[in-house]
């Protein structure tokens, strides 16, 4: 089996600018893009990633980092990584084909939006059901959208909103948020646009086939349902980072994301991360990529070192 320099899991932003900079490097890079999309596949127009003045659509920005990548040496294989070791001076990564080596492994698996399951969702997502309202809160100038959930996440997606829509309805599902009084007391003070109802839960999202129009929405307590017309769907409700696969092999926090250092360096030496793997505050496109750059940066170096300790 031939020892890598670089394997990198992930096929977002982040795995393919870190592709991208391995390969320029002469590293290269194999890339494990797993056969679920990323978060920014999942997005219709992205308007704030710099260089693109008129927005780009975030399928069409993966795809033209992985062209990139793949132009400098970089190899992609469409496969889920089952299984990941940590070995004498390797690590290694089993697919259902095939078992790779490598000197050092960059994760940038990222993070899972948590959806709430009910019929019309998927329909709908990048049509109008959203999990990100800093990406997409500009789109919803005047118009009228609900946000689900009852955390920190929804009161700061809410107060994003605020600047652009011209109603915001709240949907939690208990009578009292669980949110930081803070944040509470922000989204308190701006009746003028922000509704809320309380102890719901949505049971459907409806649209006309091309956007979203409209919930049905199931009171928990008495079990009546109701109708609200609107614009647009903001889930709030949390992310899961997608580490099952590295617990107990790299440090994680209490929410299971990678804990890295500035230089995205993990607990064991030689593996790095990026993205929303090790990111859960501002998940953007624009810092995942930028981890990428770190991530693949440092593992550079690290294999320079160990060239030069005679230990490659």
């Amino acid at each position: 089996m031939t020892l890598k320099d670089v394997l990198i899991i992930g096929g977002g932003i982040a795995g393919n600018t870190a592709a991208l900079y391995t390969a320029r490097a002469s590293l290269e890079p194999t890339v494990f893009v797993g056969l679920n999309p990323d978060q920014l596949s999942l997005t219709a127009m992205v308007e704030n990633f710099p260089g693109f003045i008129n927005g780009v659509l975030g399928p069409e920005l993966v795809g033209n980092a992985k062209k990139q990548a793949e132009k400098f040496g970089a190899t992609y294989i469409n496969e889920n990584v089952e299984s990941f070791e940590i070995n004498d001076g390797a690590f290694t990564i089993i697919t259902a084909d095939k078992t790779y080596q490598s000197r050092t492994v960059i994760i940038a698996t990222g993070a899972s939006a948590r959806f709430l399951g009910v019929k019309g969702e998927s329909d709908y997502i990048g049509k109008g059901v959203s999990t990100c309202a800093t990406c997409d809160a500009a789109f919803y100038r005047d118009r009228e959208v609900v946000v689900i959930g009852g955390g920190d996440s929804a009161m700061e997606d809410s107060s994003v909103l605020y600047k652009f829509a011209k109603k915001i309805t709240i949907i939690h599902r208990r009578n009292e948020f669980k949110a930081s009084k803070i944040m509470q007391d922000r989204i308190f003070g701006l009746k003028d646009k922000i509704g809320i109802v309380w102890n719901s839960a949505v049971e459907e999202i409806i649209g006309n086939g091309q956007f979203v129009t409209g919930i049905k929405i199931k009171n928990v307590e008495t079990g009546e349902l109701s109708e609200l017309k609107t614009d647009g769907v903001f889930l709030a409700i949390g992310h899961d980072a997608n580490t099952k696969l590295f617990a107990g092999k790299v440090e994680l926090d209490q929410q299971n994301y990678i804990i890295t250092d500035k230089r995205a360096r993990t607990s064991v030496p030689g593996i790095f991360a990026a993205g929303d793997v090790a990111d859960p505050t501002f998940r953007q496109a624009i810092t995942s990529a930028g981890t990428g750059c770190a991530a693949a940066m440092e593992a550079e170096k690290y294999i320079e070192n160990l060239k030069a300790n005679k230990k490659y």
